[in-house]
């Protein structure tokens, strides 16, 4: 629950409550309409992007197709942004194993010894309270039942209870 504090500091006796449900209530399963503007361009960006794609592909065989047109050259050059395209390619799996690396040392040097601490803390907490149990509530339990047997066996027997006057 979250309170609104500023009635609380004001001492005020209409105090408004809020729960956490009210903080909420405004978001909605259907999205708003700033998301679907949103969603709306980027589908739109994707097509134009799409279309100017296909139609520089479309240019650029025609282009090829020339009997003219100096094909080793473009080619050489095509080659060189490959190469570069499988350079960086090639860095970002080495990064990427580097953090692989240093997420397993994470796990296996911190994660993994809280949890076993974490672990230790329950199995010590389970056994103070079966300690608990069998020698303080098991204990009272019983006495509870011998005194419970006793004062039955009192009323029984008419001891310790008034006799009521007959008129």
């Amino acid at each position: 629950m979250w309170y609104n504090f500023k009635c609380m500091d004001n001492g005020n006796k209409d105090q408004e409550i809020r729960t956490a449900g009210s903080d909420v209530d405004h978001l909605k399963a259907s999205p708003s309409t700033e998301e679907l503007r949103r969603q709306r361009l980027t589908i739109i960006g994707l097509v134009i992007g799409a279309v100017v794609f296909l139609v520089l592909m479309v240019l650029a065989i025609i282009y090829l197709a020339n009997p003219t047109t100096p094909t080793g050259k473009i080619r050489d050059i095509f080659i060189i942004f490959m190469a570069l395209g499988f350079l960086v390619l090639g860095l970002a799996l080495v990064i990427l194993i580097i953090q692989l690396a240093t997420l397993i040392n994470l796990l296996q040097n911190e994660v993994k010894p809280i949890l076993d601490s974490t672990s230790e803390t329950a199995n010590t907490l389970r056994g103070t309270a079966i300690f608990l149990s069998n020698n303080l509530v098991d204990p009272v339990i019983k006495l509870n039942e011998y005194l419970a047997g006793l004062r039955r066996m009192f009323e029984l027997v008419n001891i310790g209870r008034k006799r009521s006057k007959s008129k």
